[in-house]
């Protein structure tokens, strides 16, 4: 005979089962809850500060001197910003499975159990993040590659092997004259004088194989093709006086590593001055001097190219149209 005192009713045991679960569920809605103001911290934490800056760009070069590198450079550190979210959210769940869930005995787990929110929210998140990063980047990639009727100048960068020569013309296409013109050469490195706050147009044309016109600053290059491929882009201003180092970008040849020019970006003033003494049948030195800039390009040296009659190229070939 069993003592009443010593009964277990079933309702007090589904009771106290019940509580247990209910225990456990709010907690597991506390972690998430924690989980996700966190985050939230973390991304008020980062919006409060230079992002690109303290971590190094994420890779993405700094120092950009164009509306349009800016753009782009927004564009990239953002997108960083909405990926390390993501990452940390994903990171998060995968953790708190990992203790939640953890093995804890020699039983099977059940096989067939799902969670319907949490498969509705992987997928549906993927195709929102991915349409949301698409919309910005189709926005800024057609600012960036967008061109105006009537720039304020005007310059055809013609390549050739292994060096520049940049026209600068009156108008816009094949059409166009040209008005003064910038030569390289194996001892001189040329000198592209442009002017600040203004927008310009490149028109890029090559003599014989594939090149690539680079300015870091930039942060953009277009390849510069033979035949009768004319790549153009335009920046609407440049937003930084100074001297740059410009590069071929395209494995071009043996004295591909040479082929380097100057940007040198200049007051409006200065410019138009610059431009009327090489009207006037200076040399670019000379016009150079007149503005009270360096004659010779500054931050980048020639190289000892080392060739002679006997090269593929010998250094007394004329290279290039228009002088």
């Amino acid at each position: 005979m069993v003592a009443r005192s010593s009964e277990v009713r079933p309702s007090a045991v589904r009771h106290s089962a019940s509580s247990g679960a209910g225990g456990r569920r709010r907690r597991g809605a506390g972690r998430l809850a924690g989980l996700g103001l966190g985050g939230a911290a973390l991304l008020v934490l980062l919006t409060g500060c230079d992002v690109g800056k303290t971590f190094g760009g994420f890779g993405w070069p700094q120092g950009g001197i164009t509306p349009e590198s800016h753009r782009m450079y927004d564009l990239w550190i953002a997108s960083c910003i909405a990926a390390l979210a993501v990452g940390v959210f994903v990171w998060g769940l995968i953790f708190w499975c990992v203790i939640r869930y953890r093995k804890r005995g020699n039983a099977l787990p059940v096989q067939t159990r799902y969670n319907l929110p949490m498969e509705f929210l992987y997928t549906i998140a993927p195709i929102l993040v991915v349409s949301v990063l698409f919309y910005y980047t189709a926005v800024v990639q057609t600012d960036v590659v967008k061109e105006s009727k009537n720039p304020d100048v005007t310059v055809e960068v013609v390549a050739f092997k292994w060096n520049w020569q940049f026209n600068y013309r009156d108008g816009q296409g094949r059409d166009a004259n040209t008005v003064a013109s910038v030569l390289g050469t194996s001892e001189v490195i040329p000198v592209l004088v442009l002017p600040s706050g203004k927008s310009i147009r490149f028109e890029e044309q090559s003599r014989d194989v594939v090149h690539s016109f680079w300015v870091p600053e930039l942060l953009f290059k277009r390849d510069v093709m033979p035949g009768s491929i004319r790549n153009t882009f335009e920046v609407s201003s440049i937003d930084q006086e100074g001297h740059f180092v410009g590069r071929c970008a395209e494995l071009c040849g043996s004295y591909h590593a040479f082929m380097n020019f100057e940007l040198r970006v200049v007051s409006p003033a200065k410019y138009e001055q610059f431009l009327a003494a090489k009207k006037d049948g200076k040399s670019t030195q000379e016009a150079l001097k007149a503005i009270g800039e360096p004659e010779y390009a500054t931050e980048t040296v020639p190289f000892k190219t080392r060739r002679n009659t006997a090269n593929f190229n010998p250094s007394d070939a004329t290279a290039g149209a228009g002088s």
